[in-house]
């Protein structure tokens, strides 16, 4: 499987919790609401996490270029994180309407983001990595 496949995968799985916590939201269920935000942030947190202590840093090792998609990568990361704060308060306050517009930005952000590291940085990564076996490895462990 190729860093992109399996990242990629990671990408539907996030998004695919991150939509049913919207959806309980949206009616009023806060307990189930809160259930799915949990695991949406705890696998968001997770996947950033393998991406920023991997999965870049064997990339800038192998291309020498740390200012470049990464950097934007990661600054993205920050973004995404600010807003995840902003939910997490937004449903422990049970505030829908604050919810529900956070929850659009981010879906737009992540949306974007996922677009980019899917048509170029994770494409670039199995080219110049090659073998992605000991790649995805070290990310599931989160062990560079």
């Amino acid at each position: 499987m190729s860093i992109n496949e399996y990242m990629s995968n990671k990408h539907r799985e996030c998004d695919d919790v991150f939509s049913q916590a919207e959806n309980f939201v949206a009616e009023d269920k806060w307990d189930e609401a809160h259930k799915h935000w949990q695991q949406f942030h705890g696998e968001l947190e997770e996947h950033l996490t393998m991406e920023e202590a991997v999965l870049f840093p064997k990339f800038e090792q192998a291309t020498g270029m740390t200012e470049g998609p990464t950097s934007v990568m990661r600054m993205e990361h920050a973004q995404m994180r600010a807003l995840c704060d902003k939910l997490a308060n937004a449903a422990l306050a049970k505030n829908k309407e604050a919810y529900l517009g956070l929850s659009e930005t981010l879906m737009i952000l992540m949306q974007q983001h996922n677009m980019k590291e899917e048509q170029m940085l994770y494409p670039m990564t199995d080219r110049v990595l090659g073998d992605s076996g000991p790649v995805i490895q070290a990310m599931e462990n989160h062990d560079s």
